[in-house]
């Protein structure tokens, strides 16, 4: 029997690719028994964070990789089609529908038994264990894993608040996609050149939430993630920061002044029913009330309705390159692998990804994928103990091996990149 130690997104690929493989799975939660800081439901496979597997176009690092994961017999991938709310050119989901959904596959399947119990040390077994318990594994397990791989790094995560749709003035907001991609998914909440100055100098100088305990560290190695950063932090490396990321006009055109905007607001579909509303790569770290005051100068939401506000959390993960091998096992005890965030990989299809490889060379299908795949690429990085510094990796072209014909035009070289991938698991 395989035993698989947490029921997050990487756990449950690892259960149910194992089980469609023929193994009998144990898989082990905490919830409902105990909840992490972050976690409120007691479904799998809760998404916490965004409710956004980014691009859903082949020709992107965020769609090749869930073409690949596609091609493995995803269950998270097949699951977000199914429970998909509009989002343009993202693939979203329902973010209740999508753990009801996995849930249910999870419980139904036969060679899978559930036990719902805290874990305070990884199981001794005759068989594979996959630990899969995520970024905020604490407790006794956490210094268990610490003991077994020369301790933890840290980074920060953070989530988005969430309006109605209900509250957002339509007056001043307006429905598009950037360039017209998809259809008109996002609202998008336009600014002058005076209303950003204003609400620049707000954001950097509002409050922030002191850490938890749980979340501070005296480690050296401790830090923020650049891919989620906190909004006010990015507001702070200058003037125009926000408005050349987050916040970027490009593709956009207001059609109260039939112009680009000086900046803008996207809001994307949280749920099905376009109830609500999350605010596109608005993470952060402050105070509930400064959240309402100065998320209320953004045009359109003066009087929004916030059902949750951002939050922020610290994230964990092992010393992968040193500890671990493509397959996701442990150098120093092939029977014990990692999946998921713990292991460095970031992003939720990401860590889909490397439970479906933990969970079938656990299996015994002995599987490591090519440099050339996006999530054999992935799985390199992490592995790789030439990696210096090492800091959480999402899907990119840029951990890809180059063609072997230089392509200039981008969208040729990225077309190329994805027939390259694609073509080994139609060959394999």
């Amino acid at each position: 029997m395989i035993i698989v130690v947490g029921a997050g997104l990487a756990g449950c690929e690892a259960a149910w690719t194992a089980a469609e493989h023929g193994s009998r799975v144990l898989l082990i939660e905490q919830k409902p028994i105990r909840y992490s800081p972050a976690h409120k439901s007691e479904k799998f496979a809760e998404l916490v964070c965004s409710n956004s597997f980014k691009a859903r176009r082949a020709n992107s690092a965020a769609g090749l990789l869930k073409e690949e994961m596609r091609a493995l017999g995803s269950l998270t991938v097949e699951c977000a089609y199914r429970t998909e709310v509009p989002a343009g050119g993202a693939l979203a989901v329902d973010r209740e529908k999508f753990s009801d959904l996995v849930t249910e596959k999870i419980r139904s399947h036969p060679l899978i038994e559930i036990r719902s119990c805290e874990v305070t040390d990884i199981p001794h077994n005759d068989g594979p264990v996959i630990i899969a318990t995520g970024p905020l594994t604490d407790g006794a397990l956490a210094e268990d894993i610490s003991r077994l791989t020369g301790g933890y790094l840290h980074f920060h995560d953070a989530a988005s608040p969430i309006v109605t749709f209900a509250s957002v003035d339509m007056s001043k907001a307006f429905f598009a996609s950037r360039y017209g991609k998809g259809g008109d998914d996002y609202i998008n909440c336009p600014f002058n050149k005076e209303q950003y100055e204003a609400f620049h100098e707000a954001l950097i100088h509002a409050q922030s939430v002191e850490l938890h305990e749980f979340e501070k560290s005296d480690r050296d190695d401790f830090k923020v993630y650049e891919g989620c950063m906190p909004v006010e932090v990015l507001a702070k490396r200058g003037a125009d920061a926000v408005r050349y990321g987050t916040m970027k006009p490009v593709g956009l055109t207001d059609p109260n002044t039939g112009h680009r905007p000086w900046a803008a607001v996207q809001l994307r579909k949280e749920n099905e029913q376009g109830t609500l509303y999350n605010l596109v790569g608005f993470q952060t770290n402050l105070k509930f009330g400064e959240q309402k005051r100065v998320f209320s100068m953004i045009p359109g939401l003066e009087n929004a309705d916030f059902v949750r506000y951002g939050v922020m959390h610290r994230n964990s993960f092992i010393n992968s390159p040193q500890l671990l091998f493509p397959d996701f096992s442990l150098r120093q005890d092939r029977n014990i692998f990692f999946a998921g965030q713990i292991t460095g990989v970031e992003g939720y299809m990401e860590s889909a990804a490397s439970g479906i490889i933990a969970g079938l060379n656990a299996a015994g299908i002995k599987t490591v994928l090519p440099e050339y795949t996006m999530i054999g690429a992935l799985s390199h990085y992490i592995s790789d103990p030439d990696v210096k510094d090492f800091q959480p990796m999402g899907a990119n072209m840029g951990i890809l091996p180059p063609l072997e014909t230089e392509i200039r035009d981008k969208q040729m070289r990225y077309q190329a990149i994805v027939d390259r991938s694609l073509a080994y698991f139609r060959n394999h």
